[in-house]
């Protein structure tokens, strides 16, 4: 830049700045990086009312900055997720379909007792209904379930609810757990509460979902079995006594 533009430049820049101008408005306007203006103009005093609306201004952006970030990066996400759709063609294989249910049962479903599934997510729960109907033929109707939830939510249409969505009729309802008010519970609960819903005579069912798990990871059995061993002494931890504290013991 030569030495006249230069300085007209500057000249704008410190007229600009003696009207009020911020050092983002005033790079802007002509065309200047911020920091060359802030250069220019560190010494141009501004009046009060012009202090007080970059003030104003400055706060409104850092207020905005983070929420400007999250709907881009909510933006980002939506995308992610739109992409993600169209790498899986519908509808799933049979195959695709039993281990789907399998390792979500794996994950989520009770793993000694019964043939069970507990969740709070309508989308997981109405899976898994179809799942028991659709591999292993268990009618909705068979279903029992039980619900927790929190005593200020009104448990006969949280059952309503429930009832409509999976199709397991109210009458295999059992009773619902209502957790107590006390300070060792969380104050906001769960719209639809949590669901436990089982499958009657379900334990060989069980069994076979966990031939099937155990089939999936056969190729990594061998390494998971050989460093179980070798850390073996994590699993000889003794489990600690729990003493009840009003007992009575001789001092």
């Amino acid at each position: 830049m030569d030495k006249s533009k230069y300085s007209k430049l500057k000249k704008e820049a410190i007229k600009l700045r003696k009207k009020g101008l911020s050092y983002r408005e005033i790079g802007k306007e002509l065309d200047v990086a911020k920091s060359t203006v802030r250069f220019w103009c560190i010494n141009v005093p501004l009046s009060l009312e012009d202090r007080e609306r970059l003030y104003t201004k400055q706060v409104l952006l850092l207020a905005r900055g983070p929420n400007s970030q999250k709907e881009r990066r909510k933006r980002e996400i939506a995308k992610i997720i739109k992409e993600a759709e169209k790498e899986i063609h519908l509808p799933l294989s049979f195959e695709t379909y039993r281990f789907l249910g399998a390792a979500l049962y794996w994950s989520e479903g009770s793993k000694t007792n019964h043939f069970a599934i507990t969740n709070s997510d309508p989308h997981f729960i109405l899976f898994m209904v179809r799942w028991f109907n659709q591999i292993f033929k268990v009618s909705t109707k068979y279903l029992k379930a039980k619900l927790n939830i929190y005593p200020q939510q009104n448990e006969q249409e949280i059952k309503q609810f429930w009832s409509q969505l999976t199709g397991i009729p109210l009458e295999n309802f059992g009773k619902s757990f209502v957790k107590p008010p006390n300070k060792g519970y969380k104050k906001n609960n769960l719209y639809y509460g949590t669901i436990r819903i089982v499958v009657p005579r379900g334990t060989d069912m069980r069994h076979r979902v966990f031939g099937w798990v155990k089939a999936i990871l056969k190729n990594i059995e061998p390494q998971t079995e050989l460093v179980q061993k070798e850390w073996k002494s994590l699993r000889e931890v003794p489990r600690p006594i729990n003493i009840p504290e009003k007992l009575n013991l001789p001092r």
